[in-house]
């Protein structure tokens, strides 16, 4: 089945439904399945944007911005999963921990709003990576229609350039814990540096970077191709980042890895 095969099997999924929560993270993911519940669903859809102190200022805000051009309802939430004393030890399951704790929020406000059904954008190729927030949304009960349908990443990319997302091509993200090595306290020093330097990295031009944290010690993750610019401009971004709080500020020589910090459960 082709993307917009896929994209007609999508709609009429969600058109079974009377009405629908969606969990919108500002992600394309759930991007494309918000404007198709809208579209299809109209005033039946609905989105809950979660604020942690785990997710960047500029993603709250872009999240914001494209349920609003979209002209959907929408709420947003103060998340203090910082509060929980089991999730900021930093454990293997500390993304267990957390998917457990909102999908009970998203679940709430959908029973206060009378909406029976609570979506994410969780798709096939989430599947294939380590993921135990999967698991606990899905005790939870909550519905990822992209993988009943089978719909990966590509076809999702493919189906939000077909339809006018305009960002369609966003790299993937990932909250700010992702940053910190297992067993590390999670603290909200150590999130605000990270959202700092990884701020500044963009502005200077580094579209995908991550910002690794190891004590005082900043692990830089950018694209290969990026490499020459970061050595233009090594100096200034050392100086930045020692600025922000860093004693010692270095350069992934392998390139950016999406969940290069797994490694440590091999």
């Amino acid at each position: 089945m082709d993307h917009l095969n896929k994209l007609e099997a999508l709609k009429e999924k969600i058109s079974k439904e009377k009405n629908i929560l969606i969990a919108f993270s500002g992600g394309i993911d759930s991007a494309l399945l918000l404007k198709v519940a809208r579209d299809v669903l109209g005033k039946g859809a609905f989105c809950v944007i979660l604020d942690a102190k785990t997710v960047p200022r500029s993603e709250i805000k872009d999240a914001e911005s494209f349920v609003k051009n979209l002209q959907v309802g929408y709420d947003i939430v103060k998340f203090p999963i910082l509060k929980d004393k089991d999730f900021i030890k930093n454990s293997f399951n500390r993304c267990y921990l957390c998917k457990k704790s909102s999908s009970g929020i998203l679940k709430k406000i959908a029973l206060e709003k009378g909406i029976k059904r609570v979506a994410d954008g969780v798709n096939l190729s989430d599947l294939s990576k380590y993921r135990p927030g999967i698991k606990a949304s899905e005790e939870e009960g909550i519905w990822h229609p992209f993988v009943d349908l089978e719909i990966e990443k590509a076809d999702i990319r493919r189906i939000s350039k077909e339809i006018g997302i305009p960002f369609w091509d966003k790299p993937s993200s990932a909250c700010l814990v992702s940053r910190i090595p297992y067993g590390e306290e999670i603290t909200r020093e150590k999130l605000r540096m990270i959202e700092k330097a990884e701020e500044f990295l963009k502005e200077e031009g580094f579209e995908v970077v991550r910002v690794r944290m190891y004590g005082r010690m900043a692990r830089i993750e950018i694209l290969k191709d990026d490499f020459d610019a970061f050595f233009r401009a090594k100096e200034e971004i050392a100086k930045e980042l020692k600025r922000i709080g860093f004693k010692y500020v270095t350069l992934d020589l392998e390139g950016y890895r999406s969940g290069s910090m797994d490694k440590a459960l091999l």
